[in-house]
């Protein structure tokens, strides 16, 4: 005789474990989505810039002109705009400032005086001498700021940005009188207007430096964040509050040098993202990394196609276009802040 099938109840606690598989697939998805959903407009952003110019792309050699101009230019730009808005994002945490970023505190032009003083010490430097030299300036200027930071106290946070840019200012002009007096302000001048039109193949692929300090980022996400609350809540969960802004600002000055030895400033760039990305999402630097590179990425595009067919078949440099983008945003950032403090 056969035995009669056993049937198996489903008890309170199966049923509580599968609504929560269920609720946290559900959570999971409504988490992602939109991500997944940036990263298209992003593939499809990019692909406006592959083929946004005057030559023809249509025949062999127009091909082979995509494979040597176009698709390194698209790289530059995702590379380039995403490194410099994590680079605003991590030194906006180390200063607690949200108007702080690589060219409002002179570190840009310290890269660039470093790049001059190499032209101006060595008959023709290669391009690692070059990105070493800009590096190790950016490095250290960026710790004289922080240093200047710690022995004033003050009364503002707007007053912060204000100081970096004088400071950066009197960077500029040492650089433009070295400059002057050896015949190099030409030269200068090209280097501070950053533009992606001389990217080929053969002259971008530093930028993949980047890459590794991004990840080097995104590993010591919950760090950075940390000591973003202070030197005393950092010390209190036992974080070394110094070594870590030493290191932030380490990274910071690669970005920085790499960025403006290949492609030249972009200002303002690592103001906008990080505030941007902010008032969305709020300062979890872990979750918010994806959403700064992508933004990054999307505001560079953006200006660089707009300085692409403005003047066609001229081009405006992509700074120019970012700098009057900037600095809207920026004083609009700075009323903002002064109505929220005055209420």
């Amino acid at each position: 005789m056969t035995s009669p099938p056993t049937t198996r109840r489903v008890t309170k606690v199966d049923a509580l474990s599968s609504s929560g598989r269920a609720v946290m697939g559900q959570s999971w998805w409504r988490k992602t989505w939109p991500l997944l959903l940036a990263m298209a407009f992003t593939l499809g952003l990019l692909t406006v810039s592959v083929f946004t110019g005057v030559a023809d792309i249509t025949d062999a050699a127009g091909r082979e002109f995509v494979w040597i101009t176009r698709i390194p230019r698209t790289v530059a730009l995702v590379l380039a705009g995403a490194s410099m808005a994590m680079a605003g994002l991590v030194m906006q945490l180390m200063t607690q400032n949200r108007f702080v970023e690589p060219t409002t505190v002179g570190t840009t032009e310290w890269a660039g005086l470093g790049l001059l003083l190499s032209y101006v010490v060595l008959p023709s430097p290669g391009i690692m001498t070059r990105m070493v030299v800009a590096i190790m300036f950016a490095f250290v200027g960026t710790m004289v700021f922080f240093a200047f930071l710690r022995r004033v106290t003050l009364k503002s946070s707007l007053i912060v940005p204000i100081v970096g840019i004088m400071f950066g200012a009197v960077v500029s002009a040492v650089s433009t009188f070295i400059a002057l007096r050896y015949d190099l302000l030409q030269m200068l001048g090209s280097w501070f207007a950053g533009r992606f039109t001389g990217v080929e193949a053969g002259r971008y692929e530093p930028l993949w430096i980047v890459v590794a300090i991004a990840v080097v980022v995104m590993v010591l996400a919950d760090r950075f964040t940390v000591a973003g609350l202070g030197k005393d809540v950092a010390t209190n969960v036992g974080l070394s509050y110094e070594r870590i802004v030493f290191l932030g600002v380490a990274l910071v000055a690669v970005v920085t040098g790499v960025v403006t030895v290949v492609i030249g400033a972009l200002p303002f760039l690592g103001l906008i993202v990080p505030n941007l990305v902010s008032l969305v999402r709020g300062d979890n630097l872990r979750t918010n990394i994806p959403w700064v590179f992508l933004t990054g990425v999307w505001i560079v595009t953006v200006c660089d196609l707009i300085g692409r067919v403005v003047i066609m078949p001229f081009e405006v440099p992509v700074s120019l276009v970012l700098g009057v983008v900037g600095a809207a945003v920026f004083i609009t950032l700075l009323v903002r802040q002064r109505s929220a403090g005055a209420r």
